[in-house]
């Protein structure tokens, strides 16, 4: 009896786990697109200009739209600096996603 109160616990809580998890469709709008443009930039730029965007290897962004477009922006992620940023790390539409959503923070 035991065993099967058990397991029909773990199965219940393995249901719930993964409902939720979802599945669904998050077709929303700005803070959609704000969180791709973390995750990306999480993925490709973080190891250099910081988790925090504070910098480290690569200079501090926590700012850069107060002095930069995002046309700026973006020609600088595709093409890279002489200062040792290579370019193409990001192309496309996640290019366009980062850049503006960089020159957002001022």
């Amino acid at each position: 009896m035991k065993k099967n109160l058990l397991k029909m616990l773990l199965g219940t809580a393995l249901v719930m786990g993964l409902a939720a998890c979802g599945g669904g469709n998050d077709e929303g709008g700005d803070t959609a697109q704000a969180g791709d443009a973390e995750k990306i930039y999480s993925q490709k730029c973080s190891s250099c200009h910081g988790g925090d965007l504070k910098g480290g290897m690569g200079p501090d962004l926590t700012a850069v739209g107060a002095s930069k477009s995002k046309e700026d922006i973006a020609a600088i992620i595709k093409d890279g600096t002489n200062g040792g940023m290579p370019g193409g790390l990001i192309e496309g539409d996640d290019l366009d996603k980062v850049a503006d959503w960089l020159a957002s923070k001022k």
